[in-house]
């Protein structure tokens, strides 16, 4: 029969059977660490590839701006462009349909100052020189026919020995006209072929 603990004496401490911090079963557990001490690099890595991928997409879309910018200024002064040519091309219609008119006063004038009619002779001189104006003011202008032949602005419908030098030109036939910098009609020419080989002999 086991003797029962006497009052009053010390009792041995007694061993909680639950876990105990530090040792789980026979394993010693290392100690609860809120943070590693390399974590923070890493995030620190991720916050800079962060804001290099924004400034990467930043400067994309400044780049796509700007090119969207250039393509309509492009587009604009392609549109001014386009405008002012139809612009003249309107003009050559309107003018080139005048000149036959153009040509019918002149011959008109040609034939009145044969004749004594002076009064008709002035009113025609008065409404070409009024076509005339008005022509002018919308860019035409009579192309130069004195001195040597230019293929760019005349049409040699003869050429013909002459005391003149070969390439002069010697008569206009009918008066050539630019607007602007585009030949309405080149004038037409008779040239000098030179003098004649009895001539130069």
């Amino acid at each position: 029969m086991t003797d029962a603990p006497k009052r009053g004496a010390p009792q041995p401490p007694v061993r909680e059977s639950g876990p105990v911090e530090g040792v789980r079963g026979n394993r010693e557990v290392p100690p609860t660490n809120p943070a590693a001490p390399d974590e923070a690099p890493a995030v620190e890595e991720s916050s800079e590839d962060q804001l290099g991928a924004l400034q990467a997409e930043r400067d994309e879309l400044f780049d796509r701006l700007q090119r969207l910018a250039a393509e309509f200024d492009n587009y604009r002064k392609r549109s001014a462009r386009e405008q002012a040519q139809q612009a003249t091309r309107a003009n050559e219609r309107l003018v080139k349909e005048l000149l036959p008119v153009l040509d019918d006063l002149s011959r008109a004038l040609e034939a009145a100052s044969d004749h004594e009619e002076a009064k008709l002779e002035e009113g025609v001189r008065l409404v070409h020189r009024s076509l005339e104006t008005l022509l002018e003011r919308e860019g035409l202008a009579e192309i130069e026919t004195d001195g040597k032949f230019d293929p760019h602005v005349h049409e040699a419908l003869l050429t013909q020995p002459s005391e003149l030098a070969e390439g002069d030109v010697l008569q206009v036939i009918q008066k050539g006209y630019s607007l602007g910098d585009r030949v309405l009609r080149p004038a037409r020419v008779v040239v000098s072929a030179g003098p004649p080989e009895e001539a130069q002999e």
